[in-house]
């Protein structure tokens, strides 16, 4: 029986009209706890959300857990007029956000495993015992401990829906006897710790589920194949599970990932597979290639799927991973421990932890379950490009957004004038970080409290503190998104060539031209754009890719979160190069005013023409290890390099030395040309086409038109 495919439909079925009651929810908890510590009121009102919202059961579900009940009403009487005292009171509490550490985590889920909801209970227990007597922890623990039980009795709802759902005559025998299988799991599960795979699987699948009620956004699932693989190994050795099984149930849990569509927009899950264990062996097990299996057929943008690749990894995975990419689905990512390793270590985790790091979101290098929820933000490198040539001001506004370095014709030398684009840069960051700090450090760490995560995140239970205040093992970390990397190396090498070396124009020239967006100066143009470009292994451009990676960490290597953890850089800019674009006058490589940026650490679109072997070489030689949050390559390979076993082991040789010099990341969209256009003049006959876009992958044909565009102009290489 092929539950896949049935749960499929029956999602797609006609869906409720929208009209969430998780303020209500939350607001019958806060009502209770007026007069309670506000960490133990949110807690309250967590534990009433997790307990009241209505339990929706599919009738070809495995494994249980839904957020219908956080999108529809599902037929629950409520007014609208209580519905907006509800909203009020929750309001006034507040919550969390992005720059505020709230989500984009990845909890503990190895050890919780090993505890289960009982074990994690006593462990509360155990800490309140513990810090008898200190206030500020025992109302912390407690907090805690009202969360947890709320999830327990979430757990035991889903499972006495489950049996309810089975109980019903609209369902089959076959699914009978699952859903009362997946009733007896959730149930077996609110008093003892997971023992089999499909007991594991529920109790991860429930808790994500739980945070998706909290609002948090791309909560991974992390090392699966890891953290599940003893229960599948045993399972498989006992004779209670097969391989087709596994990944049958496997498939049921990540197509659900792709519910959040019925609000708009989908989740940014990101599972990690392969990659060294914490001892240093190689990672890759059956489970890896299950999980890829089962992402792959899904085919949904929401399993955000990352390879970790390692030195000796079987050819058999990387060829699995391909297989997978080549569908359009453009899944997974593939990410170099041999890299991200090292970048990790240098800020001073052990070894073992290091090794065992996940991505959060699309590509931000994580250690699960041991440091605050991540933060990044954007920093808009080209920008002060512009203002270096402009001394200061923006050609835009005529702002003065940076410090006066000099007006363009005081510059004798390259090096004069790129020591004046380190200043703006150094005043940037030093703008950037301020702007950051000032909102993640705004608010009380009491005030904005978050009970339930904390239960999932070492040491918040043994030190009694939330995981905002103290109670992680390692401190928070923030990511500076820097942008455009292409477009500054193609830029640098532009002024370098055709100011300095070439004397085509002066830097007073080359600024009133770009102040002018090129109007009058075609021949200038014409010249900036004839120079070097990075991406076609020529080191005219490169070298000032080398410089990009190494002065964006000097710069922001000096700062510090509340916590005392580091400030990361990231070369990795999702669809953000377009906006960030905007804020931008013309540019030295010929780019015009408000155009997009180049693409996360890829080359410009349209200038990497020299093929993919170039490509490799030129993006490998940045030192990568600098760059501790990740990086994006992106690059486009026609269908027929997947489908075509020869040509799909010369992509994967390639890949392979990619990988070999040290080269970060890389993702490929495997959609060709004429198919993306096909899908924009007639997006009704591809609602389902999914494309990678960078650092995530999304439906086509819901993207902005810009984003689409942007896609569609990165260069189709073949081999």
């Amino acid at each position: 029986m092929n539950f896949l495919s049935m749960l499929k439909a029956e999602m797609a079925e006609k869906t409720p009209t929208l009209r969430s009651l998780r303020d209500y929810w939350l607001y019958l908890g806060f009502a209770k706890s007026y007069n309670e510590p506000v960490p133990v009121a949110k807690a309250m009102a967590a534990a009433s959300l997790f307990e009241n919202h209505v339990k929706y059961i599919y009738k070809n579900d495995r494994i249980a857990g839904s957020i219908r009940g956080n999108i529809f009403d599902l037929g629950v009487s409520v007014s609208d007029a209580t519905l907006r005292h509800a909203r009020r009171i929750v309001a006034s509490f507040g919550a969390n956000t992005f720059w505020t550490n709230a989500d984009h985590y990845c909890p503990d889920y190895d050890v919780f495993l090993q505890e289960g909801i009982p074990g994690r209970l006593a462990r509360i227990d155990n800490a309140l015992k513990a810090h008898a007597g200190d206030q500020k922890r025992e109302t912390t623990l407690r907090a805690m401990k009202i969360a947890m039980q709320g999830f327990a009795n979430m757990v035991k709802g889903y499972g006495e829906a489950a049996l309810a759902r089975a109980a019903q005559e609209d369902v089959t025998p076959t699914q009978r006897e699952e859903l009362a299988e997946v009733g007896e799991t959730c149930l077996f599960l609110t008093r003892s710790k997971p023992e089999t795979f499909r007991q594991a699987l529920q109790l991860v699948f429930l808790t994500h589920t739980a945070f998706l009620y909290e609002e948090r956004y791309a909560m991974a699932l992390g090392r699966m194949d890891q953290y599940l693989w003893p229960f599948y190994e045993k399972d498989l050795a006992e004779g209670r599970l097969t391989r087709e099984e596994a990944q049958s149930l496997l498939e049921c849990a990540f197509i659900k990932l792709g519910e959040r569509q019925y609000r708009g927009g989908d989740d940014v899950v990101n599972i990690a597979v392969g990659g060294y264990r914490r001892d240093g062996s190689g990672g890759v097990n059956e489970l890896s290639y299950l999980i890829i299996n089962a992402v792959r057929n899904c085919n949904i943008p929401g399993p955000n799927l990352s390879a970790r690749i390692y030195d000796g990894i079987p050819d058999e995975f990387l060829d699995a991973c391909l297989q997978s990419i080549g569908t359009g689905l453009g899944y997974p990512a593939m990410m170099n421990d041999e890299v991200n390793i090292p970048a990790l270590a240098r800020h001073g985790y052990a070894l073992e932890d290091a090794r065992d790091y996940c991505m959060v979101g699309c590509i931000e290098n994580f250690l699960p379950g041991k440091q605050p929820p991540w933060s990044d933000g954007r920093y808009n490198s080209p920008k002060y490009l512009e203002l270096a040539i402009n001394n200061g001001k923006c050609m835009q506004t005529g702002v003065q957004m940076g410090p006066e370095t000099g007006e363009p014709d005081r510059f004798a030398t390259m090096d004069e004038f790129v020591s004046a684009l380190e200043a703006q840069m150094e005043f940037g960051a030093a703008e950037y970080v301020r702007l950051f700090k000032n909102e993640n450090e705004r608010y009380s760490k009491t005030q904005y409290a978050q009970p339930f995560l904390s239960c999932f995140c070492q040491d918040c239970i043994g030190r009694g503190l939330d995981i905002n205040d103290g109670g992680a093992i390692y401190p928070s970390v923030h990511g500076a998104g820097c942008m455009g990397i292409a477009t500054m190396a193609d830029s640098l090498a532009a002024i370098e060539q055709v100011v300095f070396e070439e004397k085509k124009a002066t830097l007073s020239e080359l600024r009133d031209a770009l102040a002018a967006d090129f109007e009058g100066y075609e021949e200038l143009r014409k010249a900036l754009l004839d120079a070097p470009k990075y991406g076609n292994n020529d080191d005219r451009a490169d070298k000032y890719a080398v410089w990009y990676v190494e002065v964006h960490d000097r710069i922001f290597s000096k700062y510090r979160t509340w916590d005392g953890g580091a400030f990361y850089t990231a070369i990795a800019s999702n669809v953000q190069n377009i906006s960030a674009g905007r804020e931008v006058a013309a540019t030295p490589d010929g780019r015009k005013n408000g155009r997009p940026l180049s693409d996360a650490a890829s080359p410009m679109r349209g200038c990497d023409k020299n093929g993919p072997t170039a490509v490799v070489l030129s993006t490998t030689k940045p030192d990568y290890r600098l760059v501790s949050c990740g990086t994006v390559l992106n690059q486009k390979f026609g269908p027929e390099m997947f489908s075509d076993p020869a040509k799909r082991a010369k992509l994967l040789a390639l890949i392979k030395v990619y990988f070999k010099r040290r080269g970060q990341e890389m993702q490929i969209n495997a959609v060709s040309r004429e198919t993306l256009r096909r899908a924009m003049e007639h997006p009704e006959e591809y609602k389902s086409l999914v494309v990678r876009v960078s650092g995530f992958s999304a439906y086509f044909t819901q993207l902005d038109r810009s984003v689409q565009e942007d896609i569609l102009q990165r260069t189709e290489h073949g081999l």
